[in-house]
C-alpha cells in the first residue's frame, strides 16, 4: 500500500502524516478500563475507535507488524472505595468486573488487543521506575510517599498546550502536607488497614494511577512507541503526567509520537459520566440493541468530536443495518488500498460509512464481485459478524407482539377500513409500528413483516 495514514496528534492538535518509527514493528498503546464497575457507553467509544484504528494498521503494514497494547487497572482507589460501598473482596470485584468488561468487547465486536496486561502483574517495575526517578532527582520521599516534582520537568503542559499555573487553576489539585509543591502527583504510596499493599523500599503500599500505565507500556513497547490512545478526558492530568514521568526516567525527549484522543459521548448534550449519574451502561444498551448497532452508532461521527446518544441515532442504525443485511453475503472480496482510502484520512469514520451506502447503491443492481466488495467493507468496519438468517432472528426476539396479535390487529383494522373509520385503523397501524411490525396493503390482502 503506497497511500500513507494521516491521524490528529493531540500534540500540537493538528493532523499529521504517521511515519512509523519501524514499518514492520509499530505500537499502540491505549488506556484500558479501571475495573471498579460495569463500562458505561462512553467506555466504549476508545474500546470500537482504536478498534478500527488496530484494523487499519494491520491492513496497511501487515498483521504481524502492529501490537496493541491495552491495559487493566485493577489497584486503584476507586476499586477500595467500590469494594466497600459493594460489601465484596478487591479480588472478587475486579475478577467480575474485567469478565464483565471481556463480555462488553465481545458484544461490541472488538479484536483482542495483543497485548492486555494487568497492573498487579507488574508491580516490580513500578518500584524500579520510582527508584529511577528518586535517582535521577525528579521524584521524593516523604513520609512514606513518593512524588514527582512536576516543576522538574520542563515540558509539563505540552499535551494539554498550557502552562503549570493554568493546568493547577483548571483542575482539582490534591493537597497534602507531604508535598513540596501542590502539583506534584504521588507515584507510591502507603496503604492503609484492609487495603491492597506490596512491600517496597518506603513500606508497604500501592502505585499511583499515572505510573502504572508508564511502566505497562515501557514492558511491552519500550521507552518510546508511536501511538497512545485513551478518551479526551484522560489528556490531563493523566497523559500529560505519563509523558512526565516517562520521560525523566527514561532520558527521552518523546514518550509517543501521536497522541489521539476520542471526544466524549454526551447524553442530552451532557458528558456522560459516573458523577453526574446520567451513564447508559453497556449491558443497558445489550437489552435493546444488537452489539453491531452499538458499533455503527459508535463509529457514525468522527471520533474526535462529540456524539450524543439518544434512541433516534440507534434506531437510524439499526435501519441502515436492516438495508445492508438484504446483501449479506458468506464471501468478500479481498480488502484493497481503494477501499480503505477514507479511512486512511484521519479514520473518517463517518466518512467510510458514507462509501458503504454508495457500494450498496451499486451493488444492488450490480454483479457479484460489487456485491463482495460491499461484504467487505462492512466487515472492515467490524459488521457483518453474524449470518442474515441470525441477524433476522434477533429482530424477531426484540418483539413482543405475538403472531397471533398481529393478525388480529390486522383483521380489526380491516374492519375499520371497510366500514369507513379510518382513524382507528391509522391508530392500529401505528400501534403495530410502535411495536416493529410494517404493514403494507396489496390488492386482496394486508401482509406484514418486521420493521
Amino acid at each position: 500500500m503506497n497511500k500513507e495514514i494521516f491521524l490528529t496528534n493531540s500534540l500540537g492538535n493538528k493532523k499529521e502524516k504517521f511515519i512509523p518509527i519501524k514499518n514492520n514493528n509499530i505500537g499502540m498503546y491505549v488506556c484500558g478500563p479501571t475495573v471498579y464497575d460495569d463500562p458505561h457507553i462512553g467506555n466504549a467509544r476508545p474500546l470500537v475507535v482504536f478498534d478500527i484504528l488496530y484494523k487499519v494498521l494491520k491492513c496497511k503494514y501487515g498483521d504481524k507488524s502492529v501490537k496493541y497494547v491495552r491495559n487493566i487497572t485493577d489497584v486503584d482507589d476507586k476499586i477500595i472505595q467500590s469494594s466497600l460501598e459493594k460489601k465484596i473482596s478487591i479480588q472478587d470485584l475486579t475478577k467480575k468486573i474485567t469478565t464483565n468488561f471481556h463480555d462488553d468487547c465481545n458484544y461490541l465486536i472488538c479484536e483482542k488487543p495483543t497485548e492486555e496486561p494487568k497492573a498487579t502483574e507488574n508491580i516490580s517495575l513500578m518500584i524500579k521506575m520510582c527508584e529511577e526517578l528518586i535517582k535521577k532527582n525528579y521524584a521524593y520521599v516523604n513520609n512514606n510517599h513518593v512524588y514527582f516534582e512536576v516543576k522538574k520537568f520542563k515540558d509539563y503542559g505540552k499535551l494539554s498546550n498550557k502552562n503549570l499555573d493554568e493546568l493547577i487553576a483548571g483542575s482539582r489539585v490534591e493537597v497534602s502536607e507531604n508535598k513540596k509543591n501542590p502539583e506534584d502527583f504521588v507515584l507510591w504510596k502507603p496503604s492503609k488497614d484492609n487495603e491492597p499493599f506490596w512491600d517496597s523500599p518506603w513500606g508497604k503500599g500501592r502505585p499511583g494511577w499515572h505510573l502504572e500505565c508508564s511502566v505497562m507500556s515501557k514492558k511491552y513497547l519500550g521507552d518510546k512507541f508511536d501511538i497512545h490512545g485513551g478518551g479526551r478526558d484522560l489528556i490531563f492530568p493523566h497523559h500529560e503526567n505519563e509523558i512526565a514521568q516517562s520521560c525523566c526516567a527514561n532520558k527521552i525527549k518523546n514518550f509517543a509520537n501521536y497522541w489521539m484522543h476520542n471526544g466524549f459521548v454526551t447524553f442530552d448534550k451532557e458528558k456522560m459520566s459516573k458523577s453526574l449519574g446520567n451513564i447508559i451502561t453497556i449491558t443497558d444498551a445489550v437489552n435493546k440493541y444488537s452489539g453491531q448497532v452499538v458499533r455503527l452508532a459508535l463509529l457514525s461521527a468522527h471520533y474526535s468530536q462529540p456524539l450524543d446518544w439518544n434512541d433516534d441515532l440507534l434506531n437510524n442504525q439499526k435501519n441502515i443495518l436492516d438495508k445492508w443485511y438484504k446483501l449479506y453475503e458468506k464471501n468478500s472480496e479481498e480488502i484493497k488500498l481503494d477501499l480503505v482510502d477514507t479511512l486512511l484520512d484521519d479514520l473518517n469514520t463517518a466518512g467510510f460509512i458514507a462509501k458503504i451506502h454508495e457500494l450498496y447503491n451499486e451493488a444492488i443492481t450490480g454483479d457479484d464481485k460489487k456485491k463482495a466488495l460491499f461484504n467487505s467493507a462492512c466487515r472492515l468496519l467490524g459488521l457483518f459478524n453474524i449470518p442474515k438468517e441470525e441477524w433476522l432472528n434477533l429482530k424477531k426476539k426484540n418483539i413482543k407482539i405475538s403472531e397471533k396479535d398481529i393478525l388480529e390487529k390486522i383483521q380489526e383494522r380491516t374492519k375499520a377500513k371497510n366500514s369507513g373509520n379510518y382513524d382507528l385503523a391509522d391508530k392500529i397501524r401505528d400501534e403495530l409500528l410502535d411495536e416493529g411490525i410494517l404493514i403494507e396493503d396489496q390488492k386482496e390482502k394486508t401482509i406484514w413483516k418486521f420493521k
